[in-house]
């Protein structure tokens, strides 16, 4: 069956969508459900061959792909947090990375037969995780504080270094297969070093002095890493891939310039050039797969997961102060994700190409190295941290949008009721004071790429939406009740509802239920605290129960909270009126000069 490019491309998009958006919905990494399409598409229905859709493109639009994918892995490394993230995350980006990377190409040499430089590439490919398919998978294993940042910050520092270690290894195949002396090899690797540098630099002075107009901002990077990739490696063949490398970790890296607007934009690009570039890349697979190469698939899967893993976390951890529980999570959580992917069928195009024996098992054995490790983690995962007892119990932490002093007042008290409580404002001067005040914070919206990227939520199973700012209120109440559920989200008013338009008190309906009453709004809690109102918190008790504490502090108290004797938190709604009982700490807005 033939079909008209532009209709096949549009396809891709949607069934690229679509597989991004069932991951979310179920909460697994997007790469599954991509890969899944594309070997759906290509080996196993025909519909779709990219070497006959795109031709001689094919090469070219998958190297300036994996050229921006890896571009946008890198600005997230940054060097200034690699002292603090402890001994064992330190240990799995350095040592451990370069011994899980040995032990990876030995398996490979040895089960799959492979060349001693194909298996140390495979070994380069394998040994990296990712931030793209980590990040979901903690949002449903839960682990606790010390394992999710552990996990995260390894996903984040080796996605990049561990491209590096792909790219410089791939260099040397190339250098001695084309019959290159080690002086072309060193000045390749110069020559990817200069150009991404020099391009950073560049960049970097631009954006510093504002020479770049904003909307213009997201444009010029865009062109100039494809324009970087393309003149190294029109310079020294196969430099392009450690130019935008070292140009994203250098720019990423630069003082006084801003990039999370630019990260953003940059993030959004490559979801749609991951799913395309997966799709097609997964088509590609050839079936039957290469003689014995399902076999020794399955088989350095079992080696990486059993073997590989445990030894490199072991090594690395030494002197740490993870528990042995602790240990043998994080030895079993190791999902392969982008860079894995798209490297590994770029180099085995060019490879391939060639002539390189062993380069067509490449692919295969790193494809299946992805969805053996996805799909059992996602499955297994959870239920072992349990067995460990190293799970978060139940999600108890409120996640606070705003930190003005109604904000800061709110999370000053259920901090002190015993809850997790973070701070996310873009805020500057608010979100210092709440630091000041011993809140925890995040310095951003919390309905962003950087917040999903960065914000920590372990523990945190609620959200509040406090801003000042009515429609990131409503963003943000739109964007955490997927992720925490309808019942889990609330806002303060920040108009009554006879101040309200039509259409805003119908779009606040279908958002979230409002806090506290009927009548309270953030200027009105705000004007009560200026007043001389403070915020209370009483243990209930059989001999002075809420009607007691009503009598004392007067009828217009504006019940908050409700914690009950197990640490469940209650929050009182205009849709949800509560009944405190006998041994609740409830949590109040009381009048001033009222008993005391």
């Amino acid at each position: 069956m033939t079909i008209e490019l532009g209709l096949m491309l549009a396809g891709m998009l949607m069934i690229g969508f679509l597989a991004q958006w069932l991951a979310w919905r179920v909460r697994l990494p997007a790469i599954l459900f991509l890969l899944l399409a594309g070997i759906i598409l290509g080996p196993a229905t025909g519909v779709l061959n990219p070497d006959k859709l795109l031709g001689d493109l094919l090469f070219p639009i998958v190297s300036l792909a994996v050229a921006l994918i890896l571009f946008e892995g890198s600005l997230t490394l940054r060097f200034n947090e690699l002292p603090g993230i402890g001994n064992a995350v330190r240990g799995l980006v350095s040592y451990g990375a370069v011994a899980a990377l040995l032990l990876l190409a030995l398996a490979a040499h040895l089960v799959a037969g492979l060349s001693w430089p194909i298996a140390l590439l495979f070994g380069a490919l394998a040994c990296v995780t990712g931030p793209t398919v980590i990040a979901p998978m903690l949002r449903t294993l839960r682990p606790n504080a010390r394992i999710a940042n552990t996990l995260r910050w390894e996903g984040i520092v080796i996605d990049p270094l561990g491209a590096l270690f792909a790219v410089l290894i791939y260099e040397a195949i190339v250098s001695q297969q084309e019959g290159h002396t080690l002086g072309i090899f060193v000045a390749t690797i110069l020559c990817g070093a200069v150009i991404g540098g020099l391009a950073a630099m560049v960049i970097g002075f631009l954006l510093r002095r504002q020479m770049i107009p904003e909307y213009l901002q997201n444009y010029a990077v865009l062109a100039t890493v494809p324009l970087a990739f393309s003149v190294s490696n029109a310079l020294t063949h196969e430099s392009g891939l450690l130019a935008v490398t070292i140009m994203g970790i250098a720019l990423g890296n630069m003082r006084n310039v801003h990039m999370d607007d630019i990260l953003d934009f940059k993030e959004s690009l490559t979801t749609v050039l991951v799913s395309l570039l997966f799709i097609l890349l997964a088509a590609r697979l050839h079936w039957p797969l290469p003689d014995g190469m399902l076999g020794a698939g399955i088989a350095l899967f079992v080696i990486a997961q059993l073997l590989v893993r445990p030894v490199t976390v072991a090594l690395s951890s030494m002197g740490s102060s993870l528990t042995w529980r602790e240990r043998a999570l994080i030895s079993w959580v190791a999902p392969r994700g982008i860079v894995a992917a798209s490297v590994s069928a770029l180099f085995a195009l060019r490879l391939d190409a060639l002539g390189v024996p062993g380069a067509d098992a490449l692919v295969p054995l790193v494809f299946t190295l992805i969805i053996g490790t996805v799909v059992l983690q996602s499955a297994t995962a959870r239920p072992l941290a349990l067995w460990l007892k190293v799970a978060e119990p139940e999600p108890r932490g409120v996640l606070i949008f705003g930190s003005d002093h109604v904000a800061r007042a709110i999370g000053t008290s259920l901090k002190d009721a015993g809850f997790r409580i973070v701070l996310a404002d873009d805020d500057w001067d608010g979100i210092r004071q709440a630091r000041m005040d011993g809140l925890s914070t995040f310095f951003g919206n919390p309905a962003s790429p950087h917040a999903e990227r960065h914000l920590d939520l372990a523990g945190i199973g609620r959200m509040l939406g406090m801003s000042t700012n009515r429609e990131r209120n409503s963003l943000a109440c739109v964007y955490y009740r997927q992720e925490f559920g309808r019942d889990k989200v609330y806002r303060l008013r920040n108009l009554t509802p006879q101040e309200s338009t039509e259409r805003a008190a119908f779009s606040g309906g279908l958002l979230s239920p409002p806090l506290f009453d009927e009548n309270m709004t953030h200027g009105r809690f705000g004007e009560m605290l200026a007043n001389g109102w403070r915020v209370k918190s009483t243990r209930l008790t059989a001999t002075f129960d809420w009607p007691h504490f009503i009598e004392q502090y007067g009828s217009d108290t504006v019940l908050m909270f409700g914690v009950e004797e197990k640490g469940v938190l209650r929050v009182a709604s205009s849709k949800r009126e509560l009944e405190p009982r006998p041994g609740w700490t409830v949590i109040a807005l009381v009048p001033p000069n009222r008993g005391e």
